[in-house]
């Protein structure tokens, strides 16, 4: 650091305005410079030579003891000066009657830094004498000269550096946008300017309810605080002046009672305390700034408040606005995000699971999470089901590889967190899922994943929640307010885009379902008057004691008189007093109009099935409720309406309108649409006399009853009734277990070819599989190959084939239900005669098949490398013939 003394050495002393002060500069009669009578003024005396000075009483460099010696460049009339010594009180002088020259120099010489540094000496200063008591002749001049200056520093460091100090804070604000930097920044300066020994920056949290101590450097969040209290009075002086809203200013922080806890954190000897609350313009509370100076310090006065109050003021209204320009610039990349989730999700609406992955990705790019769950509601069940899963893989929405669905999984909408939300319509930020009831930490066992952090949210849509977006784990930390309030924006463009896909996808299947109409009633109509007028001119047979029993063929009935047989069965079933006998001949008849002429799934098995049905309710005697017996009877009647003769899986694979209409169980919902179509036919409601209870149980019936005839729903079925079985929990009197019941009897009566006398078995078992031949054809043009038991080229491993099926899904079926009603043992007897017969033909097409081994081994040796081709091809169909 330069200083003035130094500077003699180098400069030249600029010359008194007042030369005549010491009364001889005009009265000399030797010329002179004009500035030698200025030197001698302070002097006491003139030399018309070169003049050395030594200044008593200052010691700049230590090593000078007390003394610096100066050699003055003036010439005074070419003359050699003697050295002379100039005193504190000369310049003193000088500088006094020279204030232009001083403050030029301070301002070229002197750094902005020591100019502080002097500040604050002059402040120690001045509280030193306050402390001992030293008073001027005049009562209280000391105190007046203190506010002076305290004043004075705050003019010197608000107007004189006011320009730096707004430039540097506002860097500051640019470089770190975050509220608690600034503030610690600007309680740092307050700090210095007040002269305080140490300061705590205190902040308010999320919630508005508790303070929490800012340390720079930290996280800048609650959690990593040191210490938090709650905003009320009667504990800390920072928590009392949040509760207040006033400044405190305390002589004594330890004997003031209003807060027993005084300051913790710092300030270990600390006695005089100024608490500041920080106020932003629109009236929140901030924060709080506690500065306090140690033991031994002045206390605070009224000057620091006015200091404090002034920086807080202009601090407040930057980090408002510096607050304001961080949120516009925030919402501005939020529209930015909302507007690309738009783009991106509107512009390429193709399936409801395409839309919810897009939900998904941009769900966790806006607020950093891990992975992301979207469950919809279910208002018809009162469930939240989901197929989609995060599971941590990146999705790339321009890529053209097909969203892979899972399992669908569903629950109850009063479990778990997301069932919380989705029946209170509450936002849930859980910090610590492990800690929340609501949590369920089975999925994280079976998955192996953590669960940290969740945040989940309802998608409204008109008012009422649809669905539920669930983050888990936050990449950085844990979910924020902020993160609450983007999130909540992008719900309500999560409700239109789920809003909008819902009915893309309402739309792409009514068109689906438009072809397939057009299709039915292309081929179907309902009966004819000739037909409904030709079964009602016939008489119902009083009695058929024939056709109770397991063995009885329906496939030796006429295909005319099959209706009448139905109609007879329905009769012996039920009372008639409810049902009308011309809606139930209509009925009757258009369902058999609505069974296409395919090889196997015709009229015929339809009355087949109804018939083991029949045999299976008379035999039992009355195990099934009334509504439970019709709804069993009739869907066996229509479980199979406007089957194509094709598979399941052949209607997914092919494409076919159907299997966009319906995913799972494709033909057994088209199934139960056909009869549901027919009973809306004006004259075919068969259950318009029942009320509108028993008339939902029923339709409830014939749809479960419809689908559990899908085999691929078959073997839960079984394994359910069989646990409760072995466990001896089965109880008739519950209707659930009833319809485990319901459903393994229908698969029974569906596969009841197979208990019937081995001729009508090996027939039907012929027609069966010119079917399933059929469809291998059409596989076969369409370039893909079929299973064998539809590949004709293996028509050889038929017996075989018919041993696995018999064995793997007919006996279980019947086993199971002969133990849970004995009266049908006769279905596990006639299962097992086929099952002899079919081993039987697999051991002869073993052995004819050893045999041909053996005889292309002697052609081979009898003609070397040839064979009579024609020959063989020719003995192989022979032997591939049934017997």
């Amino acid at each position: 650091m330069s200083n003035p003394a130094r500077q003699v050495n180098s400069r030249r002393l600029p010359p008194l305005p007042g030369m005549n002060k010491a009364g001889n500069s005009a009265k000399t009669s030797h010329p002179r410079s004009p500035r030698s009578g200025s030197y001698g003024a302070y002097l006491g005396q003139t030399h018309d030579r070169h003049v050395d000075m030594m200044v008593k009483g200052h010691s700049p460099h230590s090593n000078h003891n007390g003394q610096l010696k100066q050699h003055l460049s003036a010439d005074y009339d070419g003359h050699s000066s003697p050295e002379l010594t100039l005193s504190q009180d000369t310049v003193t002088a000088y500088l006094d009657d020279n204030p232009d020259y001083l403050e030029n120099y301070i301002q070229s010489r002197v750094s902005q830094d020591q100019l502080e540094r002097w500040l604050i000496r002059r402040t120690h200063k001045h509280h030193t004498r306050h402390k001992h008591g030293k008073k001027s002749p005049v009562n209280g001049e000391i105190i007046q000269d203190e506010r002076r200056e305290s004043l004075s520093r705050w003019k010197f460091c608000v107007h004189a550096d006011k320009r730096k100090m707004l430039q540097d804070l506002t860097r500051e604000i640019h470089q770190h946008p975050n509220k608690a930097q600034v503030l610690s920044e600007l309680a740092g300066c307050i700090a210095s300017a007040v002269n305080a020994d140490g300061f705590n920056l205190y902040l308010v949290d999320d919630s508005g309810q508790e303070l929490y101590h800012y340390k720079p450097g930290s996280s800048h969040t609650k959690d990593s605080s040191s210490c938090t209290r709650r905003i009320a009075p009667g504990s800390t002086l920072a928590a009392y002046v949040a509760s207040a809203g006033d400044t405190i200013r305390v002589d004594e922080i330890l004997e003031d009672e209003r807060f027993p806890e005084g300051i913790v954190v710092g300030g270990s000897i600390a006695q005089t305390v100024l608490a500041q609350p920080i106020v932003h313009a629109n009236g929140e509370l901030s924060g709080v700034i506690e500065l306090y100076r140690n033991v031994g310090g002045a206390p605070f006065a009224e000057e620091d408040e006015e200091i404090i109050n002034s920086y807080i003021v202009w601090g407040s209204i930057a980090v408002y606005y510096a607050e304001m320009y961080h949120t516009m610039t925030k919402q501005r990349k939020l529209n930015d995000f909302l507007l690309a989730v738009t783009r991106s999700i509107f512009q390429d609406i193709v399936s409801m699971d395409t839309v919810i992955m897009k939900i998904m990705n941009y769900a966790k790019k806006l607020v950093l999470a891990d992975r992301a769950s979207l469950f919809l509601v279910d208002t018809k069940t009162s469930e939240l089901y989901a197929r989609i899963f995060d599971t941590g893989d990146h999705y790339d929405e321009n890529s053209p590889k097909p969203v892979r669905s899972q399992k669908e999984i569903r629950f109850p909408m009063d479990k778990g967190v997301a069932g919380h939300v989705a029946s209170t319509g509450q936002i849930l930020n859980i910090q610590d899922a492990y800690a929340d009831e609501r949590f369920n930490r089975d999925v994280d066992l079976q998955t192996g994943y953590t669960t940290k952090t969740i945040l989940c949210m309802p998608i409204f849509i008109r008012g009422s929640i649809i669905g539920v977006v669930q983050m888990v784990n936050k990449l950085s930390g844990v979910f924020t307010k902020s993160d609450e309030e983007s999130f909540e924006m992008f719900a309500v463009y999560c409700g239109l885009a789920l809003h909008h896909a819902k009915l893309y996808d309402k739309i792409r299947r009514s068109e689906q379902k438009y072809k397939v109409a057009l299709e039915v009633l292309s081929y179907h109509s309902q009966c004819s008057d000739e037909e409904f007028e030709s079964l009602r001119n016939k008489p119902v047979p009083d009695e058929l004691p024939s056709l109770v029993r397991y063995e009885f063929s329906p496939w030796a009935v006429d295909n005319d008189d099959k209706p009448l047989y139905v109609i007879y069965m329905f009769r012996d079933l039920f009372c008639m007093a409810r049902y009308d006998m011309e809606t139930l001949y209509k009925f009757t008849l258009t369902i058999r109009k609505n069974y296409r002429t395919v090889p196997y799934h015709n009229w015929s098995h339809a009355f087949s099935v109804a018939h083991a049905m029949y045999t299976i309710i008379k035999t039992t005697k009355n195990k099934f409720s009334p509504l439970e017996a019709l709804g069993l009877f009739v869907a066996c009647l229509c479980h199979d309406l406007d089957h194509r003769g094709k598979t399941n899986a052949f209607m997914v694979k092919s494409a076919s309108p159907l299997a966009a209409i319906y995913s799972t169980s494709t033909m057994e919902h088209h199934h139960f649409n056909q009869t549901v179509t027919i009973l809306q036919h004006e004259g075919h409601n068969i259950f318009k006399h029942m009320s509108s209870e028993e008339y939902k149980q029923v339709l409830g019936d014939i749809r479960h009853c419809i689908l559990a005839t899908d085999l691929a729903l078959f073997f839960g079925n079984k394994a359910k009734l069989k646990d409760m079985h072995e466990k001896n929990t089965f109880e008739w009197d519950n209707t659930e277990h009833r319809k485990y019941i319901q459903a393994i009897a229908m698969t029974g009566c569906d596969l009841c070819a197979s208990i019937k006398p081995w001729d009508v078995q090996r027939e039907t078992v012929r027609v069966i599989f010119e079917e399933f031949y059929a469809q291998g054809d059409e596989e076969k043009l369409a370039g893909t190959q079929p299973i064998p038991m539809m590949d004709r080229d293996k028509a050889d491993e038929l017996p075989q084939s018919q041993v696995g099926f018999i064995v793997g899904i007919c006996l279980p079926c019947y086993e199971l239900l002969a133990q849970m009603m004995p009266e049908t043992r006769p279905m596990v007897d006639g299962a097992s005669a086929n099952l002899k017969k079919w081993k039987e033909l697999a051991e002869i097409q073993k052995q004819a098949e050893e045999d041909k081994k053996k005889e292309d081994v002697h052609h081979g040796k009898e003609n070397g490398d040839g064979s009579d081709k024609d020959n063989l091809t020719e003995k192989k169909k022979q032997e591939q013939k049934l017997p």
